[in-house]
């Protein structure tokens, strides 16, 4: 079996893990609630921070083209988030939340471990450079396209929540160089960082426990943005920046963190400006368990 097939089957491992801990009643709907603010202001941060404390820094040379990359990604990306959920004429409170699906991939919880997989551990610093922009527009976009339902509304407050700090500090630590940061700095850091990933997970599969089975499988809206958040977006990209001309390892590892499932950040917005779980927990689940056979096919592609 392919290592990036394996990853997958891992991480959807432990949002089992979650599901199977709601249904024992140690997850409830108020501790995801409570661990979801957690993983807001505290291990999300340290996550960031973490990805830029490694022992090598990226190629100088690399930095600027993907943050260019980055960027782009997401200015090409807000109007499929805006227009494209209309066509699938949801509840006009419930657009934003699947133009969120659409755009939105779990680059720092999926996206590290699937980037490792294909390209090398070193692959994972640029990985973590591609997530500047995805945090900067998940906690600007995303939290307006969650909260404002038919009307987005931008929080500006976005700008200075501790992701986005954490965000700027790391982008910052890039650019300069600063690869000594000591060790009795850095290793709480990364320790408190790695909480994120299975915490994250585990409130998506607590989620999932608090729906009836048959409402898990979802509608035809859901099967078609999932087509659109695994297939469609990051195959668009790919061509659009190949075509532009830009580096094609750069490329590459965008286009793979493109093609992960619906972002975790996603379930932890939900909850924090109180919007139905349904969808965004049934788009979660759907990508999630589709990711394990699109990713190796859009790999498969783009090489």
């Amino acid at each position: 079996m392919p290592q990036i097939t394996i990853t997958m089957i891992e991480l959807f491992a432990l949002v089992m893990v979650g599901f199977i801990a709601n249904k024992l009643h140690y997850m409830t709907p108020d501790s995801d609630k409570k661990l979801s603010g957690l993983i807001f202001d505290f291990t999300c941060p340290a996550l960031v921070l973490s990805s830029v404390m490694g022992e090598q820094l990226p190629k100088r040379e690399l930095v600027l083209p993907l943050l260019a990359v980055g960027f782009a990604t997401y200015i090409l990306l807000t109007p499929i988030s805006l227009f494209l959920p209309k066509i699938l004429k949801p509840k006009d409170g419930d657009k934003g939340i699947y133009g969120f699906m659409m755009i939105f991939g779990n680059v720092g919880f999926i996206g590290y471990p699937v980037v490792a997989s294909i390209f090398g551990t070193s692959s994972v610093f640029y990985a973590s450079v591609l997530n500047f922009p995805n945090t900067f527009f998940v906690f600007v976009l995303g939290s307006a396209l969650v909260s404002g339902g038919s009307r987005i509304r931008f929080n500006w407050k976005t700008l200075i929540s501790t992701p986005m700090l954490a965000s700027y500090i790391s982008i910052l630590i890039v650019l300069t160089g600063c690869d000594n940061i000591p060790e009795v700095i850095s290793k709480p850091i990364v320790l408190l960082g790695n909480i994120t990933v299975p915490a994250s997970l585990m409130i998506i599969g607590s989620q999932m426990a608090q729906m009836p089975m048959k409402k898990m499988l979802g509608t035809w809206r859901i099967y078609v943005t999932a087509g659109i958040r695994l297939i469609a977006v990051p195959l668009f990209l790919y061509c659009v920046f190949t075509l532009v001309g830009f580096n094609e390892e750069v490329v590459r590892i965008n286009t793979i963190v493109l093609a992960t499932p619906v972002a975790a950040y996603g379930t932890i917005l939900c909850l924090r400006h109180n919007r139905d779980m349904s969808i965004i927990t049934q788009g979660t689940f759907l990508t999630n368990l589709l990711s394990v056979l699109t990713i190796p096919l859009v790999a498969s592609l783009i090489f």
